[in-house]
């Protein structure tokens, strides 16, 4: 797994473009002056988040007793999900508490951006290679810099290339994801067998 690889799983997985609509939606009543704030206040959480689940990600595994080929396997599975939600354009709709309320961490930085399986990827890094532990955490922020500009830029690439666009690309991005996934079970089942020898 190399840091351009590893970059660009986590950002399909992160899914900045088909995260637009989702983010739109939850903005829709916090003052346009303020939604960029808004976006990068939760981008930053996202990526706070993320960091801890990097460099924590091995006690994390060693408290819940969990082996590496069972991560690579469910992580796998939950991209394999994602890649398929994104393919089938299945949405997902997030409500705020209030109309007027302006969202704090969830539903936007948790679990729109740092989900479980943004989580999970990032843990799998760290992990299988924790001599690279800072490459992996180059790659997050190569990934979480792309995302952050993309939705930093939600209401103009919304409005200029329109929702059907907007789907093309999330697909298309599904796609890709789906390579990565199996590959990502493949290899835990691999690794797995290899243990019961």
């Amino acid at each position: 797994m190399s840091v351009y690889s590893a970059a660009v799983i986590l950002f399909l997985v992160m899914d900045p473009f088909g995260n637009i609509p989702a983010f739109l939606s939850v903005l829709n009543s916090v003052d346009r002056k303020r939604r960029k704030r808004v976006i990068l206040r939760e981008m930053l959480i996202a990526l706070f988040v993320l960091t801890v689940f990097l460099f924590a990600g091995k006690y994390i595994l060693t408290g819940l007793q969990i082996s590496e080929p069972a991560l690579s396997i469910s992580g796998g599975i939950i991209l394999f999900i994602i890649a398929l939600k994104m393919i089938f354009s299945i949405q997902f709709h997030w409500h705020n508490g209030g109309e007027d309320e302006e969202p704090l961490v969830v539903p936007l930085a948790m679990p729109l951006i740092a989900g479980p399986s943004a989580m999970a990827m990032v843990i799998l890094f760290s992990t299988r290679y924790p001599e690279k532990i800072w490459l992996w955490f180059a790659a997050l922020i190569a990934a979480w810099s792309m995302s952050c500009i993309i939705l930093l830029m939600s209401d103009i690439i919304f409005k200029f290339f329109g929702s059907k666009f907007m789907k093309a690309i999330e697909k298309f991005m599904g796609m890709i994801l789906t390579t990565f996934s199996v590959q990502m079970l493949l290899n835990g089942i691999k690794n797995f067998i290899q243990t019961l020898n």
